[in-house]
């Protein structure tokens, strides 16, 4: 063997390695990582779906709970897939077990890479136990299952990434929650999870499409009912971007070492 494929094969054991931890984390405590998506959207779809759905009739010429079906899937999917990475790399960092993975043989890009798959797997756990949930409620259509399973991916690593770069900087239990409270939600919900920005004014409209959930969620739901108020193309560039310009900007802070050495 030579030494090439020497190395290869610990960046594989590392990388593996990291996967498996993410992964039994998550599996461990299930009753925080899956069950409160499930129960939190059962509430949505009871008191947004059917209550207040029945009063506000169609939207874009679907029924009210068959419509928010996708952006509650992706919605659960965004806050679970960054819940995942910051709250598990931050642990290192609090923990002092990063050391461990920063004198070790792994490159910082594989670290990366490994807590970011451990937010996919986290995202795409909840998306599936969240469109299980809307499945009782509504039933939303397939029209192309290649744009659902490409968008649902995209977002995931984009908001893992987010999340990984959050708790980079974070220095507190504190700044862990910052992020998620006071910009992720708020553009969470005029991402267009409720509602159509067609109906907002046209200087509403305008200011909605530079929030990037707005294009995830759209891209989502034109998967699923073949609908959207955003180019779907325009969308997965948007996403494509994102992914690459967060990873290399994550490898960046690594490399530097930007709140790991401090």
């Amino acid at each position: 063997m030579n030494a090439q494929a020497s190395i290869n094969q610990i960046w594989w054991i590392g990388f593996r390695t990291i996967v498996i931890r993410e992964y039994g984390r998550i599996i461990r405590i299930w009753g925080q990582t899956l069950v409160p998506s499930a129960v939190t959207a059962t509430l949505y779809f009871v008191i947004f779906g059917s209550l207040i759905g029945r009063r506000v009739g169609e939207m874009g010429g679907f029924g009210y709970m068959q419509y928010i079906a996708p952006g509650l899937i992706m919605m659960s999917v965004i806050t679970n897939s960054y819940a995942n990475v910051v709250s598990s790399f931050f642990g290192a960092k609090f923990g002092k077990h990063i050391e461990e993975l920063l004198v070790s043989p792994l490159p910082n890009w594989l670290i990366v890479a490994g807590y970011v798959v451990g937010g996919l797997m986290r995202g795409l756990m909840v998306g599936a136990v969240v469109t299980i949930v809307s499945l009782i409620f509504a039933r939303p259509a397939v029209h192309h299952p290649g744009v659902i399973v490409g968008a649902v991916v995209l977002t995931s690593i984009v908001f893992s990434l987010g999340g990984f770069i959050n708790a980079v900087f974070a220095k507190n239990f504190d700044q862990v929650n910052w992020i998620p409270t006071f910009v992720l939600t708020p553009l969470t919900y005029f991402g267009g999870v409720f509602y159509s920005v067609s109906l907002l004014p046209q200087w509403a409209q305008t200011l909605s499409h530079l929030n990037p959930i707005l294009h995830m969620v759209n891209a989502f739901r034109y998967g699923f009912l073949g609908v959207s108020d955003v180019s779907v193309v325009q969308a997965f560039i948007i996403m494509i971007g994102l992914v690459v310009a967060l990873f290399a900007l994550a490898v960046t802070l690594m490399n530097k070492g930007v709140g790991i050495r401090d």
